[in-house]
């Protein structure tokens, strides 16, 4: 394993070197140094510097690693340093990388640019990668590279070796050919183990995986990156409705999927999407004030709340003092039920069938942690202030809160993803204002009835 600190430190004297060499004007060292890099670790660092600097120190990255070093940076990133670039450099650099590569940076430039890029392109370019983009981005389709080495069952391996010996070279990531029948319809898979180890006069029909399962075009980036998974697959066909073959997809591919879903699922717990860290103040802020926005508008409602009990309040003085801890117990509880659940949604594994179980599940466990911590909470606040009724008016609203925070933590993401909205990015804020209010109005309610 890669010492994680060598690594970091390993960066910071890339990063220092660079920004050395724009502070004095001198960039040959720099220069050199970003020669000696690979793209993925040039991306890395152009991601670490404000974008002035990184508008200084992309002329001295190689043209030949332009469109790998493009490729691996984030959105917002590669359109600041393609934003002045011609259409035939955009058609270099599309020309430069893989299909499915080639296909992402496309998607990602200015509408207005696209068309004049697609037709700079030769006509074989062109068609292959029409074909990509001809499918929606995060599925198999979208995905997939269309440089497959396909072999017919009727072959001998010893035709098939010779066949590869003339290509000179095979695409990355290939621990097998395909086996098509002469309409291109997808039959199976030749491990390259097996072709290497067998005789040369069998035939790729004797020893072909005919149980390996393609991919269908449609299928969504996050299922592939589950099978991709379970599987232990290192590549798969993609095919459509037909059975006919179209591409494959890589597991580097896969990994780039994976990332994204990690990036996103941080992010999204405080509302963000993907942002430069270096991106102006405007822009940041303008992306950020939505759901500042939205939870001041429920922090709003929340103290709209606590408004229709002032005479409680003034009366009962311990209510003011406890009314948090209910609603902070209940927003605790319902986070832990609801990141559970969206997980489960990301992973496919909460379903129609088994939905309703889980949510009497949860209900029971909020419930079951609802009477541990109300005997708690009711047993400090009664020898707290003296009064046992204070500590089971407490105690009764954390059970209601617990148990209905656990509930919503089911439910929301369910009714979000029928409504078409991320439950991962909107479920929080939502979870927040319903475990707040029902906390409130529980407590509130019951010790207006009960204190008063």
């Amino acid at each position: 394993m890669v010492d994680s600190t060598y690594i970091t430190e390993k960066t910071e004297q890339q990063l220092l070197t660079l920004t050395e060499a724009l502070a004095s004007g001198i960039l040959n060292e720099a220069e050199d140094m970003l020669h000696s890099l690979h793209p993925a670790e040039i991306a890395h660092l152009l991601e670490s510097l404000p974008a002035d600097d990184r508008l200084s120190i992309w002329p001295l990255i190689s043209k030949a690693l332009e469109a790998e070093v493009l490729i691996n940076l984030g959105d917002e990133i590669r359109h600041g340093l393609i934003k002045d670039m011609s259409p035939q450099q955009l058609v270099k650099v599309a020309e430069n990388l893989e299909v499915d590569d080639s296909a992402d940076f496309v998607q990602s430039l200015p509408d207005t640019i696209i068309d004049q890029v697609l037709h700079s392109l030769d006509s074989q370019h062109r068609k292959l990668l029409e074909s990509v983009l001809s499918f929606p981005e995060n599925s198999a389709g979208g995905m997939m590279n269309t440089d497959t080495i396909t072999v017919r069952p009727e072959v001998s391996l010893d035709v098939v070796l010779r066949y590869l010996r003339l290509r000179g070279e095979i695409p990355k990531q290939t621990d097998h050919l395909i086996v098509i029948d002469r309409d291109s319809h997808y039959l199976g898979v030749l491990p390259l183990s097996q072709l290497l180890i067998n005789e040369p006069e069998k035939f790729v029909l004797d020893i072909m995986d005919n149980k390996v399962t393609a991919i269908p075009s449609d299928m969504e980036d996050n299922k592939i990156a589950m099978m991709f998974q379970d599987l232990d697959l290192i590549s798969a066909p993609v095919v459509d409705g037909n059975n006919m073959l179209l591409g494959r997809i890589t597991v580097d591919d896969v990994v780039d999927v994976i990332r994204d879903e990690a990036d996103h699922s941080v992010l999204s717990r405080a509302g963000l999407t993907d942002e430069d860290l270096f991106a102006p103040v405007l822009p940041s802020a303008r992306r950020r004030a939505i759901w500042l926005g939205i939870n001041l508008l429920t922090a709003f409602l929340a103290s709209w709340v606590v408004s229709n009990f002032e005479d409680t309040l003034e009366r009962v003085v311990t209510v003011a003092i406890l009314m948090n801890v209910v609603a902070s117990m209940g927003g605790i509880a319902g986070s832990q039920t609801i990141t559970l659940v969206i997980r489960s949604m990301a992973l496919g594994q909460l379903s129609r069938s088994n939905r309703w179980w889980v949510f009497n599940k949860e209900v029971m466990v909020g419930l079951f942690n609802g009477i541990i911590w109300a005997a708690v909470v009711a047993g400090i606040a009664s020898l707290w202030f003296n009064d046992l009724s204070v500590g089971l008016v407490i105690a009764a609203a954390l059970i209601i809160n617990l148990i209905f925070a656990a509930a919503s933590g089911v439910a929301i993401p369910i009714i979000l993803k029928k409504l078409h909205i991320d439950p991962a990015i909107a479920g929080s804020v939502i979870l927040t204002t319903i475990t707040d209010i029902v906390g409130l109005l529980a407590f509130l309610g019951l010790a207006t009835v009960f204190l008063l």
